[in-house]
């Protein structure tokens, strides 16, 4: 485990990010909570103790990307671990014959900004100052995690958008991990099957226990506590780079 680490995390307001930021803050780093202006950030932050700080950032922002790097070196003086948690879906199908409306191009294009475009915008610019860290014995100078989905893989009815941006994030992982690599900069991606996430406690108690059902073993859904502690034995596993893992109890999505 890393020693007084620096961590920054989008979408660590909430769900899964919030689970990575109370692990990290747990362990001992020092962690840059990343969410909206319009997130609850700055009350998980005070809640979660001064190892904790809330940068308001918009992921698509190369302002408030760049202004939460710069907290970063300006207070902790370098970066070690970028967690992509930060991300939105829409459920439309593609045309809707019934009412004979074709799936907003819009909507589809800002699935895609957000969970691809987003996503790599905070990969980007954090790899340039992991790449200003002395490096360790292996030669590493930083992790960055970043979040897909299942939908990659098997998305669902209605997930055109949200499968398509996710897809992408898991086929950029592998290229980005060899342009990464003489710096000594490690990039890992996670596909999480149904969690526990404040998008699913949306939902009716009834069809949450369906889902639940659905998921082979262990037959429930996921907590986000799961989710980070993967994201811990990453950090920690210099072995792992350029990969996708599933997390999702063998579950393939249904149509």
């Amino acid at each position: 485990m890393l020693k007084n680490a620096v961590a920054l995390v989008t979408g660590g307001a909430s769900g899964l990010g919030r689970a990575t930021v109370e692990r990290f803050a747990r362990a001992g780093y020092n962690v840059l909570l990343c969410d909206l202006p319009t997130s609850k950030g700055n009350d998980v932050a005070k809640e979660l103790g001064e190892k904790v700080v809330y940068v308001p950032v918009d992921v698509l922002s190369e302002k408030d990307v760049s202004g939460a790097l710069e907290l970063a070196k300006s207070k902790f003086g370098r970066l070690d671990v970028s967690v992509n948690c930060a991300g939105i879906a829409v459920a439309v199908k593609t045309y809707n014959f019934n009412k004979k409306v074709a799936h907003k191009l819009e909507d589809f294009q800002r699935v895609l900004l957000v969970n691809t475009a987003g996503t790599f915008n905070v990969i980007r610019l954090s790899a340039g100052l992991m790449g200003e860290n002395e490096p360790n014995a292996d030669g590493q100078r930083g992790v960055i995690v970043n979040t897909a989905s299942v939908a990659a893989y098997d998305g669902q009815i209605g997930q055109a958008a949200y499968a398509a941006s996710k897809a992408a994030v898991v086929g950029m992982t592998l290229p980005i991990a060899r342009d990464l690599s003489t710096q000594g900069i490690r990039i890992v991606t996670v596909a999480p099957g149904l969690f526990n996430t404040p998008m699913l406690q949306a939902l009716p108690e009834k069809v949450r226990a369906f889902l639940a059902k659905t998921v082979p073993f262990p037959q429930r859904l996921g907590e986000p506590a799961e989710y980070a502690q993967l994201v811990q034995a990453i950090v920690d596993n210099p072995m792992l780079n350029g990969e996708v893992i599933r997390l999702d109890g063998a579950l393939r999505m249904m149509p």
